[in-house]
């Protein structure tokens, strides 16, 4: 009944190619946290500060680290070399055997764990931990850094696509993931905020098809996103491409670096 629908909503010489097109970009490869598929169809605007430049800095500094919810190690890599012991943590089972062969050659070792409920690791065991985009709790990450270690996180803030998911009729997924929440967390656990800032930031897509990839990938920002399912909404997303140019959405992220007094 949607794909009927969304045959009336487009030209009917054209409707079915599009949606294969879009099934097809849909289904598309995607593995570790890797968009390079989007290359031209997808345009991120960047915050203020620059989270590689910050981490990698800090990493200069270390001597042990631990990178937690590493995705494919795709960041965590581009610190290479290490001056000292250098530890991943990821806990999304796909994503351990492309993070593996890519951070074992640089003396990396990646453990498959839960943040939230806890890790493999000793108290005070890492005098920097990173973070970038991934789930984690506050007390556990107090728990493993050293005294005067630094934790060192961008996040993607609650409210982030929040005009992508009005125009699907979904609900935010972790509203309340705000960097005043994050902040008041570690300064309760006694640690020093050294830094904390958020920025709001446009995407655009030039196509439907590269926003069914996106979605696809991520499939928190819309539960249960899926072509045939969306159909109606992609084809009113398609039109107002046709009109307007390409589709622009909000980003929201936030930084934070704390101290473990």
């Amino acid at each position: 009944m949607l794909e009927a629908s969304f045959a009336r909503n487009l030209p009917a010489m054209t409707s079915d190619a599009l949606l294969e097109a879009w099934k097809r970009d849909a289904a598309a490869p995607f593995a570790g946290w890797d968009f390079s598929y989007l290359d031209g169809r997808m345009i991120e605007a960047q915050p203020p500060w620059s989270y590689p430049d910050l981490a990698r800095a800090a990493v200069a500094q270390a001597e042990d680290v631990l990178d937690i919810a590493t995705g494919g190690g795709e960041v965590l890599a581009s610190f290479a070399p290490f001056p000292g012991r250098a530890t991943a943590v990821e806990g999304y089972a796909p994503n351990l055997p492309v993070a593996r062969a890519r951070l074992a050659p640089l003396g990396v070792q990646v453990f498959q764990a839960n943040t939230a409920s806890g890790m493999p690791f000793e108290d005070a065991a890492f005098d920097l931990i990173l973070n970038r985009h991934g789930g984690f709790r506050a007390a556990e990450m107090h728990r493993v850094l050293k005294p005067g270690g630094v934790f060192l996180t961008q996040q993607v803030g609650g409210d982030n696509l929040d005009d992508l998911t009005a125009a699907f009729g979904a609900r935010l997924a972790y509203p309340d993931n705000t960097l005043e929440r994050t902040a008041d967390a570690f300064a309760a656990l006694g640690c020093d905020l050294e830094l904390a800032q958020a920025w709001r930031g446009p995407v655009s897509f030039a196509d439907v098809g590269a926003l069914a990839y996106f979605l696809t990938a991520i499939p928190w920002v819309i539960d249960g996103f899926d072509v045939a399912a969306h159909a109606e909404t992609l084809a009113r997303l398609h039109r107002q491409i046709q009109a307007d140019g390409p589709l622009r959405f909000t980003y929201s992220r936030f930084l934070l670096r704390a101290v473990r007094r």
